[in-house]
């Protein structure tokens, strides 16, 4: 097998262990985020077990595939750089807190949810979609004033 289906064959399972991971949780499942979030009322706490445990599982896989020089199928570890804290970042994170706190859902739990036919995903995912086109778009439209 080629190195790049290794590494597409790998990425779709990780997709499907991820999307079954958050079915598991019931993270598809937007009331379960929102008594989180609701302190005042019916607080679930769960979500912080599921939050704890992604933590926990992603600081033990990352110590030890990082002890490779390089990845199984591909020549470099894609790392992200560190960047600064701008305002972009601050308007982001706060649009996406609130819609998530509004929504319940994120958009991993939101595309899964499709699959199970909740019918709040058919508005969510599309306004993510939205979203994301609007920031490429606002995004190329400053680059390009900047050549």
């Amino acid at each position: 097998m080629s190195r790049s289906l290794l590494r597409n064959l790998t990425a779709l399972a990780s997709g499907i262990v991820f999307g079954l991971g958050l079915s598991m949780a019931q993270m598809t499942n937007p009331d379960k985020v929102l008594n989180f979030l609701d302190m005042s009322g019916i607080w679930d706490p769960s979500l912080l077990l599921v939050l704890g445990g992604a933590v926990v599982l992603s600081a033990v896989a990352f110590h030890i595939v990082l002890r490779r020089s390089v990845p199984l199928w591909d020549d470099i570890f894609h790392m992200p750089l560190p960047k600064a804290i701008d305002k972009p970042l601050i308007i982001g994170s706060a649009l996406f807190g609130i819609g998530w706190g509004l929504s319940g859902y994120c958009p991993g739990p939101a595309i899964a949810s499709l699959g199970f036919g909740n019918p709040e995903a058919l508005w969510v995912v599309p306004s993510i979609i939205a979203g994301a086109a609007l920031q490429r778009w606002t995004h190329y439209r400053q680059t390009a004033d900047i050549d």
